[in-house]
């Protein structure tokens, strides 16, 4: 799959480099933009909502959409990445800070195992987008 196929004005461009892909994530997120964060995706790519709960397609863009509308940006700080040929395990500590569309304050971190594949064009996507890896999210909204 080309990255052609999906310009976007807010697009964010792939990287080669599986270790750099929780950044190119965290670019496309701090855009704003659903469909920049799209293009990280496969397009079979799922995302785990919470544990026991992935979701695809149309369900991933609203859960994405979702965080995008805390309107607080994410720090991404990767642990360890493992690649074996064309798939990578990514362990990324992550943190959304700020405050909220309502002027509330937010909090949510995590600790991510996410799994991607290098295409056909080099660049790496998400095929499991898994933000709370197994644990329960740490999440604060609201007085701190």
């Amino acid at each position: 799959m080309s990255d052609d196929l999906h310009i976007h004005p807010k697009s964010v461009p792939l990287s080669d480099s599986a270790a750099e892909h929780p950044s190119v994530f965290a670019r496309a997120f701090n855009s704003g933009d659903a469909a920049a964060v799209e293009q990280v995706y496969e397009p079979g790519g799922l995302l785990v909502t919470a544990p026991g709960q992935p979701v695809t397609g149309a369900d991933r863009i609203a859960a994405n959409q979702r965080f995008l509308d805390l309107g607080s940006p994410i720090e991404v700080r990767p642990r360890h990445v493992y690649v074996a040929d064309d798939i990578a395990l990514l362990i990324v500590d992550w943190s959304i800070d700020g405050t909220d569309r309502d002027g509330q304050p937010v909090h949510i971190e995590g600790t991510a195992t996410d799994v991607a594949r290098r295409g056909p064009d080099g660049r790496w996507r998400y095929v499991i987008d898994n933000p709370f890896g197994t644990a329960e999210p740490a999440v604060h909204q609201g007085k701190r």
